[in-house]
């Protein structure tokens, strides 16, 4: 875990920074907004950042956004300053964390990142030949291609194959292929000197560099430009980068970890992947099975997701009954665990008593026959119309709750907010913010 704390928290920097060290974090400090953009620039790496409440919240979230500085903001400020906390929220930070610092408080921000990112449950055997491969693996320096459908959990078998390496006191550092445009990947991945380019405002160092003597990670790497498959070719072969604007190599240790939801084999036929890197990337394939062959996973996942989920609303924990683990299983899952985290996520919300039951299961989209969205009343509709009813319907469910909405539909609150915007433009009636958000 390696920590940025902004500004001084008001006098309790050095409580702060010693609670988290001891809790296995390693810390590193700015004064301003400006010096903390510049340590993450810098490529040391940021799981969390940790601000003083009285700094523009607002600025360091939209500066990390617009650099793709992909880091959980949480502001720290005086326990009783309530007005604080709420503006806090509203520009961004993820959580709140009253001063002086709480230990027990501070460890479980800390281990929720942590947990977030690697919580890995499953019970099935045909998902335990797949995690024993991975043990067997993970020691080598070997590339590694994990292929599956969407939300399979490739990530979360690619964070166990850096835990279990001899570079897991090092750097794990993801990139969405698919989510970066092209033009700005390549700067994502191999970072840009000041004025390579419009926007490039300081000098950035990319991902192989900030995950030198660690494991980079290439989510969806199939979707990667082929230009840029050359560069990426090189930077492996050579074990060397050059940033963009600049001549000089820089030698980078990095093991490498792709990942992809195609059928590799047939997208290097079609022209649109480079054989070449395939077989630098595919020295081992790890196959992540869907979830509706991995029965016995669904109803482990069912009970964690229900308990995680209750824990994340503040709403009491709801058994699973036994009817509705039946529900579940019936199911084909096409979004598999992701999927089926969103219709946990949902029916804890929507549940009555304090269990679970087979009527409260419906996949994401499912929602019944009044929103029009399910069997035969599709037919003549446009997916426009249907993601419309879908997002609509949740909204109600959540009682205009758009941050609970988001998670349950499986999107971003900004994707969500823009959606309403339009919704909004267009004249559709578009169910009002919970308590204490925003539109």
């Amino acid at each position: 875990m390696r920590l940025l704390i902004i500004g001084n928290l008001q006098g309790q920097i050095g409580a702060a920074s010693r609670i988290a060290m001891q809790r296995g974090a390693k810390v590193l400090q700015a004064d301003s907004i400006s010096q903390g953009l510049e340590i993450i620039r810098s490529g040391q790496g940021v799981d969390l950042v940790m601000i003083d409440v009285g700094l523009d919240i607002a600025d360091l979230v939209n500066s990390m956004t617009t650099e793709r500085l992909n880091a959980p903001v949480i502001a720290c400020g005086i326990d009783t300053d309530s007005r604080a906390a709420v503006a806090a929220i509203k520009a961004g930070a993820k959580e709140y964390l009253p001063l002086p610092p709480n230990a027990e408080m501070i460890a479980a921000v800390l281990e929720a990142v942590t947990a977030e990112n690697d919580t890995m449950i499953f019970r099935d055997p045909v998902m335990d030949r797949v995690v024993q491969m991975a043990k067997r693996v993970a020691g080598s320096q070997a590339s590694i291609l994990v292929t599956g459908e969407s939300g399979t959990g490739k990530e979360l078998i690619a964070r166990y194959l850096h835990r279990n390496s001899p570079r897991k006191d090092k750097p794990f550092v993801p990139v969405n292929c698919a989510a970066i445009p092209g033009e700005l990947l390549e700067s994502e991945l191999f970072g840009h000197e000041k004025g390579a380019f419009t926007g490039a405002i300081a000098r950035r160092i990319g991902k192989f560099e900030e995950a030198n003597g660690g494991t980079l990670l290439l989510d969806e790497v199939s979707e990667m430009d082929l230009k840029l498959q050359s560069k990426l070719l090189r930077a492996i072969q050579e074990r060397e980068i050059v940033r963009v604007g600049s001549n000089a190599a820089v030698k980078v240790d990095t093991r490498i970890i792709a990942t992809s939801n195609r059928n590799m084999e047939e997208t290097v036929k079609k022209g649109l992947f480079r054989e070449d890197l395939y077989f630098r990337l595919n020295v081992v394939k790890l196959v992540m099975p869907p979830l509706r062959e991995r029965p016995l996973d669904i109803e482990a996942l069912a009970k964690h997701f229900a308990e995680k989920c209750a824990a994340e609303n503040g709403v009491a924990a709801r058994l699973v009954s036994a009817d509705a683990i039946a529900a579940l299983k019936a199911q084909r899952w096409p979004g598999n665990v992701r999927e089926l985290e969103n219709t946990l996520h949902r029916a804890v919300l929507l549940a009555n008593g304090n269990e679970i039951t087979a009527a409260d299961i419906a996949p994401s989209g499912q929602e019944g026959a009044e929103s029009g969205t399910t069997g035969g009343n599709m037919v003549g509709r446009t997916v426009a119309d249907v993601e419309r009813d879908l997002i609509i319907d949740t909204l109600k469910h959540t009682l205009g709750n758009r941050t609970h909405a988001a998670r349950i539909l499986g999107i971003s609150i900004r994707t969500l907010r823009n959606k309403l915007n339009a919704y909004v433009h267009e004249g559709v009636p578009v169910p009002p913010p919970g308590a204490g958000e925003t539109a």
